[in-house]
């Protein structure tokens, strides 16, 4: 087989089976230059990089590790996982996934990406680092009490634990309005099973009972907005921000 004809070969298998053919960019200067404290000037230099290297696992990374936002960041290392499982960072985007649903106190969901971390990645160092950390069950016996200082209790921002109590959130994302309830249900489990709150309500409209799909509690406008575009993307949904009755 001539050499021409190996490399058109190659080609064609890397193109089916995902093997990347560019060497994935080294992020670990950025990745140092966050931890002494010098994000700003790594999120001014990631539009070139990412200009440069479009579609690099890497850089999906570390711009992960620069979203502040939870859920957006969760979209971020999901899409890793999804499209590019065999990258540099793909197991370390499973472990953020899986600290963040423990922090949440969704250590079912948590477990799952532990189990995905464990199967897929076994030889990855977070293997170890996660498996000390899953409780039974939280204090309550239940799984979903968050139960850490400085933790996400609206979808989208960090608040303390003393702040924790009569919290007025003033808006929702609406997800979706079906006349099949059992559309309605299929949706709010692919929200739950994604960690995120969601509820169905009907609305009379002309004689017609529709269920409203809600995701997400928020405190402010901004924040809402923030999250309907990772919701829209993730979910293929053409949502919108409402204010809570």
């Amino acid at each position: 087989m001539s050499k021409v004809k190996i490399i058109l070969l190659f080609l064609f298998l890397s193109l089916l089976t995902g093997i990347p053919l560019a060497q994935e960019i080294n992020i670990v200067p950025y990745l140092k230059q966050i931890e002494a404290g010098k994000k700003d000037a790594v999120l001014e230099k990631l539009p070139e990089l990412k200009s440069d290297h479009p579609n690099d696992p890497s850089l999906l990374f570390l711009e992960g590790v620069l979203t502040e936002d939870g859920q957006n960041a969760v979209a971020i290392y999901k899409h890793i996982i999804d499209k590019y499982p065999q990258s540099r960072y793909a197991d370390a985007s499973v472990y953020r996934i899986y600290s963040y649903y423990y922090a949440l106190g969704l250590y079912q969901t948590a477990k799952t990406y532990f189990n995905i971390l464990k199967t897929k990645y076994p030889s990855s160092p977070y293997v170890s680092i996660a498996e000390k950390k899953i409780p039974m069950k939280d204090d309550a016996g239940n799984e979903n009490t968050v139960t850490k200082e400085n933790l996400p209790v609206s979808q989208g921002q960090n608040i303390s634990k003393e702040s924790n109590k009569n919290l007025d959130y003033k808006f929702t994302i609406q997800a979706g309005a079906f006349s099949n309830a059992a559309n309605a249900e299929s949706l709010k489990k692919k929200f739950e099973e994604a960690g995120f709150f969601s509820e169905i309500k009907e609305k009379n409209v002309a004689g017609t009972i529709f269920h409203v799909v809600f995701v997400g509690k928020f405190l402010s406008d901004d924040e809402a907005k923030n999250f309907l575009d990772v919701i829209n993307k993730r979910f293929n949904l053409n949502g919108r921000v409402v204010t809570i009755n």
